[in-house]
Formats: C-alpha cells, structure tokens, sequence
C-alpha cells in the first residue's frame, strides 16, 4: 500500500501522520516496525516530512478488494469535469481499509489528474458527510481545478445541524487547526502544525436545543467546520468525534448543499445545488414535532 504525503501535513512527525491515515498509533507504530519506507528509506518515527513523500507500507494488510459501488448522482458535468452528490458512508479514494468501495473505483475510467491513487480528485468531503464535489476528468483539468482551491475560489456552502444556541445569527470562527498534539487521529485547534482556517456561518433555523446554520467555508481543513463549531460550543449533531449523538442518525448532519466556481476552460459560472438526504430531513422533522 502506498500513501502520497499531501503539502498540508508538512512538518508533521512521522509516527503521528501514519496514525491519522491508518486509524490509530498501534497501527501505525505496527506499519514502521514492519518496515515502512519513506520515498524508499526507513525512516524512525520521529522523522518530519516536507510533503510529497511516497510513504510504502510493507506490513499493514488491506481489505480484500470488493465490487465497486454504484456511481453518485452527477449534476453537472462536461469534457473537462464533472459535479457529483455523493451519498454519506462513501470514502472518497482508496486509503487503509478501503479498496474497490470507494467513489474514486465507482468513477474509474472517468475521471483523472492528480495522484495515481485518487485520480480526478480535487478537494474531499468525509466518508459520513454528503452533498456536492467536483472531479476532474483529465490531468490539465485537475490542475486548473486545484489552482482555483488553492486561490480560495471555489464558494462552499454546507448545511449543519448543531446542538446548543448560538450567540447571533451569523458568525465567523478564524482559528488554525492541525493534527491535535495528543490525539494524531483527530484535529484540532491544540496542534503542533497549525494551518490557517476560516468558517463563516449564517442561522437558517432553530429549534430548543439545536440549530441549522449555513456554513461556508473560506479554507478547506480536514474536518474544519466539525472542529471550529465544536470549539465555540455548537457541536455538530451525530458526530461521532468532535460532535454529540443524535437518536436515529448514524452519521454527522452536515451536508454540502452548495458548490460555486467559475469554469476553468470556458469561463461560466457553475452553480450546483443538493437537497438535504431524507435521513437528514427525517431528523429535522423528529425535533420540529418534539
């Protein structure tokens, strides 16, 4: 199995980013005792990386590959990309413990540019979250596309469900997030790698207890909005990690139901919109009879 050290993770100590890929730091002390090669050479668990590192796993075992999942719904697409919902419970590309079940395999022979292991990706949503992405379908797409994230120019809007009141009806949280120095499996705001993170959201409804918001992000952390809200006391409903449980939601509310940029090629404005799931409505129906 090989890993492609992403530009984010620079400076992160060995050890701690395996433990964030393979789930845990028995796993990932397992991988380096078993002879886990960075760009080719053992390296011992305190090394730093620089990102862009291959790192090879010789001792972590995979999944036995399954049949691929049914493609997501596409909502948009030409010649050079294509918009998809992707449904909650679907990794995005091949990492420990998936192979074959992922949106990557469901859309192989499609889509392409980037990394040979996720091709056509671009930016990623988490397994439980859904709602809309953008992929690539050839390398010079992928590069024009991934220029536009990095130029923070792609306009996300999600919905989330979070437990508590907020203090006003809109509100922004500017506050770097990375691997948390105790827990390498989980973000947070007390990291040894702090990054630049912006979240801004809006109040679309409350109920007692709970409330939705629209939620747009400025940056695109790993787990950003579920660390950010949860710091300033609105965890998100059904989050497992950072969040609070929900009766009857197996997965986070939270879903991106709006995608904005301008088209690469062409110039156009490409607008896309995903309804809430009905799991998700179905909770929002429970607290408005409670």
């Amino acid at each position: 199995m090989k890993i492609v050290v992403p530009a984010e993770a620079a400076g992160e100590r060995f050890d701690r980013f395996l433990a964030g890929e393979l789930g845990s730091r028995g796993r990932a002390e397992q991988a380096i005792a078993g002879g886990a090669l960075v760009d080719g050479r053992a390296r011992p668990k305190s090394f730093r990386l620089t990102g862009g590192e291959e790192i090879e796993l010789a001792a972590v075992s995979e999944v036995e590959r399954v049949a691929p999942p049914s493609a997501p719904e596409i909502v948009w697409e030409d010649e050079h990309l294509f918009v998809v919902d992707k449904p909650a419970g679907l990794v995005v590309h091949p990492g420990a413990g998936h192979r074959g079940d992922t949106l990557v395999d469901a859309m192989a022979g499609r889509i392409a540019g980037g990394e040979e292991d996720r091709p056509g990706v671009v930016h990623r949503l988490d397994r439980d979250t859904s709602g809309l992405m953008v992929l690539a379908r050839s390398q010079e797409a992928w590069e024009r596309l991934s220029e536009l994230v990095r130029q923070r120019e792609f306009e996300r809007v999600y919905l989330a469900l979070v437990a508590g009141r907020p203090r006003s009806r809109r509100g922004r949280v500017e506050a770097p997030i990375g691997r948390d120095r105790n827990d390498p499996t989980r973000n947070s705001l007390d990291t040894d790698t702090p990054r630049d993170a912006v979240t801004e959201f809006d109040v679309e409804q409350m109920w007692p207890g709970y409330a939705l918001l629209r939620v747009r992000l400025e940056t695109g952390r790993m787990h950003q909005i579920r660390v950010h809200l949860a710091a300033i006391d609105l965890p998100v409903v059904g989050d497992a990690v950072y969040g609070v449980p929900a009766p009857g939601l197996t997965r986070q509310f939270l879903h991106a139901a709006e995608l904005t940029f301008t088209h690469p090629f062409t110039g156009e404005r490409v607008h896309a919109e995903s309804e809430l799931p009905d799991d998700l409505r179905g909770l929002l129906a429970l607290i408005g009879e409670s």
